[in-house]
């Protein structure tokens, strides 16, 4: 019996007892993991196929050690140009041990979705007073930028704004508007 799983973004042909390379998990080693997203199982002629994962199917396998694989080299260059550079990197793995393939009757993990809820929840508790103070700010703002700058220093005069023979259009317009 065989099965096609997703393992961290990553599609992988498994089997029972083999061992799997994958990209790091977060789990500690020893820990049995579980994964639901089980794309294909094939077992002689017959195989299931999920669209796109199987209901109830799962892969249950053990975190043996995490590990780095073997260092891969970058290296760059442009003839006759004297560039020259050279990078390494060594991926952090985890190595799994298959224990099982179950084709129905395992749970799905639930994700956690608490901290969206939480967050959109005072979004909504505004009043409809806030909503019109904040509709009526822009508007006073609208109408002394359509102003000319001569107008809108004659209003400053009038309020009694010291030093508005100096200020821009928005300096002016953000003195008049008590910003």
């Amino acid at each position: 019996m065989y099965a096609i799983v997703e393992i961290a973004g990553q599609q992988f042909k498994v089997a029972k007892d083999q061992k799997v390379f994958v990209h790091r998990l977060k789990e500690e080693e020893g820990k049995k993991v579980s994964f639901d997203q089980v794309l294909l199982i094939g077992e002689g002629d017959n195989v299931t196929v999920g669209a796109p994962a199987i209901d109830g199917a799962a892969v249950e396998a053990k975190i043996v050690k995490h590990l780095k694989g073997d260092k891969v080299i970058v290296f760059k260059k442009k003839r006759r140009k004297g560039y020259r550079t050279k990078n390494g990197h060594r991926q952090a793995l985890t190595e799994l041990q298959i224990e099982g393939i179950i084709a129905k009757g395992a749970k799905k993990a639930e994700a956690k979705k608490d901290a969206p809820a939480k967050k959109a929840a005072p979004a909504r508790e505004e009043t409809p007073e806030k909503k019109v103070e904040k509709a009526a700010a822009p508007k006073v703002s609208e109408d002394l930028s359509s102003k000319t700058v001569a107008d809108l220093k004659a209003m400053a005069k009038e309020k009694g704004i010291s030093g508005y023979s100096s200020m821009k259009k928005a300096e002016l317009i953000e003195a008049l508007s008590g910003k």
